[in-house]
């Protein structure tokens, strides 16, 4: 039912008044631009998942291997703590299914307040959509109560819960995976890669574009993206 409701918020009622900047003010005028509509995901996006892990990991297996942020390398925590040892892999695992990991990551520098600037743009509509963890006994709350508690209740209705983005309509989605794929083989935004210790290596081939922390120019990528007046759909 998270995921349902989710959803059908994707397009909450406009709405005049102090929530206005946040992308639910007086729809657009005949004629003018449409919202762009930005999807920015949140671990590793706007929450520290890779630094709350290596923190939390270290303070429970002081004696096991780990892999520092440098040399990290591909999306998935698990394979490379596996490749270091099979049962590694169960050990990286338990860490972010544990109570109060979601909750308590940091947020990344300047995510919140770029965030906070981007919403606040004329016609344009922020959301953030993550993907929860199939162990949701604690994941999909946290991540609720991280929004609340670094954005303000306000913007709760702002997230959309998914194990599948493609399937979200939008403009852009901020995103620090490579490969987002899904049900919908072409997804209506457009994916900007979102740096992190991860994907730093990689060579991404033109158009692909990347941002490489939120002191990067995003205002033009989202500009980058707007309809001229008269063109709006």
């Amino acid at each position: 039912m998270i995921l349902l409701s989710s959803i059908l918020h994707l397009r909450p009622p406009r709405r005049c008044g102090p929530l206005a900047g946040l992308g639910r003010g007086p729809g657009p005028a005949v004629g003018s631009r449409r919202a762009l509509r930005v999807l920015v995901d949140m671990d590793g996006v706007l929450a520290d998942f890779e630094g709350g892990f290596l923190k939390k990991f270290r303070a429970r297996y002081p004696d096991k291997p780990y892999i520092a942020l440098e040399d990290r390398r591909g999306f998935w925590v698990s394979e490379q703590y596996g490749r270091l040892g099979p049962e590694l892999s169960e050990k990286a695992i338990s860490i972010w299914e544990s109570k109060n990991f979601f909750i308590e990551l940091d947020p990344l520098p300047g995510a919140v307040e770029a965030v906070k600037q981007m919403a606040n743009l004329a016609d344009t509509d922020v959301f953030i959509c993550t993907s929860p963890i199939k162990k949701y006994r604690y994941c999909p709350y946290e991540k609720y109560a991280w929004v609340e508690k670094h954005f303000g209740p306000e913007f709760l209705e702002q997230i959309v819960l998914t194990r599948d983005k493609t399937v979200v309509s939008a403009d852009l989605l901020i995103d620090d995976r490579p490969d987002i794929t899904g049900a919908e083989l072409n997804p209506s935004w457009e994916h900007v890669l979102f740096t992190a210790c991860h994907n730093r290596h990689l060579q991404l081939k033109p158009p692909s574009r990347r941002l490489q922390s939120w002191t990067d120019d995003w205002r033009a990528i989202l500009d980058s993206k707007r309809l001229p007046p008269g063109r709006a759909t």
